[in-house]
């Protein structure tokens, strides 16, 4: 399982949050879990104040914005099907999380 591919989500919150991405290291695909970030429609999200927190895709036509404050670890049984990747973008992302996790204490 491709970091930064894009699955589909298949849990209670998929109007609002229609897709995720995988962010943990292929180091980890042995493991049975993987560690994704929500990709929420921008019409949901409202007001993003921090591009360089919060970047935007467009995965399939919807606009989704990143929202690594509702980082989470899911079964990879649970992942719905690939749709797409965000390859092309990781800096996007890799720099959101680490606003996230190393720039904290700022």
């Amino acid at each position: 399982m491709p970091q930064f591919d894009v699955h589909r989500n298949s849990g209670k919150h998929k109007d609002a949050i229609p897709f995720v991405v995988v962010v943990q290291s292929a180091q980890f695909d042995s493991y049975r879990r993987r560690v994704v970030v929500p990709l929420v429609r921008t019409s949901a999200i409202g007001k993003v104040s921090y591009a360089g927190f919060n970047p935007t895709f467009k995965i399939r036509g919807i606009a989704v914005v990143l929202h690594p404050l509702e980082i989470v670890s899911v079964a990879v049984e649970q992942l719905g099907e690939v749709v797409g990747s965000l390859s092309d973008e990781s800096q996007l992302i890799v720099a959101a999380l680490d606003e996230l996790l190393t720039r904290a204490w700022k």
